[in-house]
């Protein structure tokens, strides 16, 4: 997403200018800010982000549920299961804008230094950056956590750092990330969202092992009070260094969060319509078209409501392993996905709320369309002999339905697939050439979600194939899923307005056996490692949506997921004692810049007390 020579690869806010470093063959700008889709909107004095109330008052408690559990508070390795929301501990360089697309500011550093070849990018840190025992953030500590994170983080970081070469301290203030190419785009970016932990304090702890310590950050809050898998109390820091910077004002105003863990989702309702919890998203369709009709919100003391956001939507579907041998034919996966009756569940489990998934970007630019034409076709044209032929001549569709549940069409539609990879129907199950018969797992991690999966078992039935459902608590589904030890599952692949290095880690075969890794699906084929690669590596925007267009079409083609369904709208609902910003922000929902409405939150109080 970078290219200085055309303005678009990272174009940058410049302040005050250019300069000159010592030694350094290319010209540096400096800036306050750095975006890869654009110019940054805010100038280098913008007091606030637009859309946070900056006088926002602060104090007062706000209870969250989560379902689950936890065991750690070290979110950034393979082992145990860390705590939602410690992410609120750790400060990062930049911070980024709600409202604006891939694009941040100045957060723990002051400025962004970039040379006008790419070849490195330099934080300054500013002086006042203190963590919450109040010593300093320095570039030590920014360069030994990219290293820490780097040699012993979960697999994520080692293929989203891959390009970076080193970081040096060359001061107290000033870190400098020397790239291994500088046809990487959103390096600059990324090693700014990069959380920085503190070195000394890890001295003498295992960063590899599950933590049980509540860590020293430089974030706006600290762990307080807390039960391994049933309470975390996240206490606001008092003299958070950051309070007054244009990043932090307005933001973090409650005195404590608090998150209780359940191991049911439904208890977890149960809990918020009784008042313990005071806010909660709704992801289950169902659940917001009956659930939320009780006492409390019919006389307004909770509220409820659908907010628009303008985010990519990314993919989530029923995700087949193919290191599995079952999947590895093409054939076979896309008969298990064309199967998939989505009318029928859209109106019978899901009261019609969600659109059918159609591609890896979805709701963006990057979702590809009609036949490849153009750059796209260019960049695929070379693997035509690897690619399914119907690629170049028919635009990827996905079935309709007619929504009654009799779905013979398709049904028939797969069994021919199924015939052509060598499996038969004998005595009504599906078995192949040595009579083995068709057989796999679901797995889930919730019991919701069986009401999506036992369907669309049943449809598997009518073809033979015997498919079985298995839910486990949240815990022992990571386990399984970090080890690969899954028929299939479900899962998301999100994605952002400017794709880049994550998709090395979704879709290549040097992400595809690293233990704890994001490539759920196993894909290993050369043309999607080339195409990531121009995806990588695009030196403008014109040339990113080409190879994404050429990417997302090659993925929808090899069948890898069952494509489920996505909104376009945030469910949420919570008790009616906070208040917020009047201006939408582009991701639908900042939480973190709510606050408590004392008067309000009285009123609510006093009236479930006396049980109106």
């Amino acid at each position: 997403m970078r290219s200085l020579a055309c303005l678009f690869a990272l174009l940058l806010a410049l302040s005050p200018g250019h300069d000159a470093r010592a030694g350094d063959a290319a010209p540096v700008t400096r800036t306050h800010g750095i975006s890869t889709v654009g110019t940054p909107a805010l100038p280098a004095d913008f007091p606030s982000f637009p859309w946070v109330n900056p006088d926002a008052p602060k104090g007062g408690e706000v209870a969250l549920s989560e379902v689950g559990t936890f065991d750690s508070f070290n979110p950034f390795i393979v082992r145990g299961t860390p705590a939602g929301g410690v992410s609120r501990v750790f400060d990062t360089l930049l911070k980024p804008n709600a409202d604006e697309a891939s694009t941040a500011y100045g957060h723990l550093a002051a400025t962004v230094e970039l040379p006008a070849d790419r070849s490195w990018v330099a934080f300054e840190l500013r002086p006042e950056a203190r963590f919450n025992d109040h010593s300093p953030v320095t570039a030590e500590d920014v360069a030994w956590t990219f290293d820490t994170l780097r040699t012993k983080g979960r697999p994520f970081y080692r293929q989203y750092y891959a390009d970076v070469a080193e970081a040096v301290a060359e001061s107290p203030t000033r870190v400098v990330f020397h790239f291994k190419t500088s046809k990487n785009r959103e390096l600059p970016l990324i090693i700014g969202e990069m959380p920085v932990l503190p070195r000394h304090w890890w001295e003498g702890r295992d960063f590899t092992r599950p933590l049980t310590d509540p860590p020293l950050g430089s974030g706006p809050y600290r762990v307080g009070a807390f039960e391994f898998g049933r309470t975390l109390s996240l206490v606001r820091v008092a003299d958070w260094w950051a309070a007054n910077l244009p990043t932090g004002r307005g933001l973090n105003n409650f005195d404590t969060i608090r998150t209780e863990y359940f191991r049911d989702a439904t208890v977890a309702l149960e809990a918020f319509k009784a008042g313990q919890i005071d806010f909660r998203e709704e992801n289950i369709a169902k659940q917001w078209a009956t659930a939320y009709d009780f006492p409390a919100l019919r006389k307004g003391l909770v509220r409820k409501e659908e907010i628009r956001h303008h985010l990519p939507t990314g993919m989530q579907g029923f995700v087949m392993n193919t290191r599995r041998p079952l999947f590895r034919d093409s054939r076979v996966r896309q008969a298990l996905a064309i199967v998939f009756d989505f009318e029928w569940a859209n109106a019978n489990l899901f009261y019609g709320a969600y659109t059918r998934t159609d591609s890896y970007f979805s709701n963006s630019e990057f979702a590809s369309s009609g036949l490849p034409q153009g750059d796209e076709l260019g960049l695929l044209e070379p693997f035509r002999d690897k690619l399914p032929p119907g690629l170049f001549t028919e635009a990827f569709k996905l079935p309709v339905t007619d929504g009654s549940g009799n779905n013979r069409e398709q049904l028939r539609q797969a069994l021919v697939l199924l015939k052509q990879a060598g499996w038969e129907v004998k005595d009504r199950k599906l078995v192949d050439a040595g009579g083995q018969p068709f057989s796999f797992e679901i797995l889930l991690d919730q019991p919701a979600f069986e009401r999506v999966a036992l369907p669309y078992v049943q449809s598997l039935a009518r073809l033979g194939i015997e498919a079985h459902v298995r839910t486990v608590d949240p815990a022992q589904f990571q386990k399984l899923s970090d080890a690969y030890d899954f028929d299939m599952t479900v899962t998301v692949f999100g994605e952002s307005d400017s794709p880049g290095n994550e998709q090395t880690g979704y879709w290549t075969c040097g992400a595809a056996s690293q233990e704890g890794g994001d490539n759920l699906a196993g894909v290993c084929d050369p043309v999607v490692d080339a195409l990531v690669d121009k995806v990588v590596n695009a030196p403008d925007r014109p040339a990113l949506l080409a190879a994404t267009h050429a990417l997302d079409r090659v993925l929808l083609w090899g069948w890898y997921v069952v494509p489920h369904w996505h909104t376009q709208v945030i469910r949420a609902a919570w008790g009616d004692r906070f208040a917020r910003p009047a201006q939408p922000v582009r991701t639908g929902i900042v939480f973190d810049d709510w606050w408590l409405d004392r008067a309000r939150a009285e009123a609510t109080d006093a009236a479930r007390r006396a049980g109106n």
